[in-house]
């Protein structure tokens, strides 16, 4: 079986790549390879010849992500800057996986098609489509038509809502599998009332969030999930920061790791901090609430990778 650093490529392809300053913690260990694809057509080629017992792990802009310190065993795909093109016709809009969420509103917004729920939303289009991410009552799955994907065996294929199977912040992606694109179906606006509104979300978490931070988002799901008609419910007091707070964990610290007194579902690097500090604090987050509570927390942030060396032998 070949190597990796064997298979040609146009883009590039770097082994022992320090994670860390790619996301947005600002925590991780190197990855065993980072591939950065020229194109769609380049990924393809290197998938294809990718040997089968290497792990493939897609990764946007690293915004909503843990690296543990030990780092991923697998080669990290990232898209640039040939995946970010916006395009419009009709009430459709198709934009590349690494355009990031908050320019695809700002360009819909422009041509009068409303996504305006993108613009507070941190990462890129194609973490999007995949958590299915949502904020202000809207969803992904409210909007999504398809899907371009490039699949581990280096075959392209278009995926629609019935293959992905969206629910609250999660797909059905296939595993290894890379999206390039999305198409989503937007309503009509006015450009100027649609500005506005983004601005006034903006506003609005820029006064509740610790966006100056370094943080992923939201930590944890909030446990209202879906609501008993099938569609995505955070309407209503079932929020996750309501419960941390109830169980007393807001500013709670390990390390360089706090839940943020600002907004308690945030976890925040106050600098220092290590990917294990982070997880473990968010672990100790939810043993807490599960013993107050009786509600288990869910993870929205992903965590990957593994340890690094010395914690195995704590």
């Amino acid at each position: 079986m070949g190597k990796v650093s064997d298979i040609d490529v146009r883009g590039r392809l770097t082994p022992d790549y320090d994670l860390s300053g790619l996301t947005w913690l600002r925590v991780g260990g190197p990855a065993d390879w980072l591939f950065l694809p020229k194109d769609a057509d380049d990924l393809a080629g290197f998938l294809a010849a990718l040997p089968k017992d290497v792990a493939v792990f897609p990764m946007g802009v690293g915004s909503n992500l843990i690296v543990r310190d030990g780092g991923l065993r697998s080669v990290v795909i990232r898209l640039g800057r040939a995946f970010a093109e916006v395009s419009f016709e009709g009430d459709l809009v198709t934009a590349g996986a690494g355009a990031l969420d908050a320019q695809v509103a700002r360009k819909a917004a422009e041509a009068g098609l409303d996504l305006t729920f993108l613009r507070t939303i941190p990462g890129a289009i194609g973490g999007a489509v995949r958590m299915n991410a949502g904020c202000y009552g809207s969803y992904v799955a409210d909007h999504f038509v398809s899907a371009e994907v490039v699949l581990r065996t280096g075959e392209r294929a278009t995926l629609g809502p019935g293959e992905l199977d969206f629910r609250y912040r999660q797909s059905d992606l296939p595993d290894g599998a890379v999206i390039i694109s999305a198409v989503f179906r937007a309503s009509p606006g006015n450009p100027d009332v649609l500005a506005e509104r983004m601005e006034a979300q903006l506003a609005k978490r820029d006064e509740t969030q610790p966006t100056k931070a370094l943080t992923a988002g939201s930590t944890f799901r909030n446990p209202a999930g879906f609501s008993s008609t099938g569609k995505a419910d955070d309407s209503h007091d079932m929020k996750a920061w309501k419960v941390i707070d109830d169980a007393g964990m807001r500013g709670a610290a390990r390390g360089g790791a706090q839940m943020s007194p600002m907004h308690s579902n945030f976890l925040v690097n106050t600098g220092g901090a290590t990917a294990a500090d982070l997880e473990g604090l968010g672990e100790e987050v939810r043993e807490r609430v599960f013993e107050r509570m009786g509600i288990r927390l869910e993870w929205e942030i992903m965590r990957v990778g593994e340890p690094a060396p010395e914690a195995d032998d704590k």
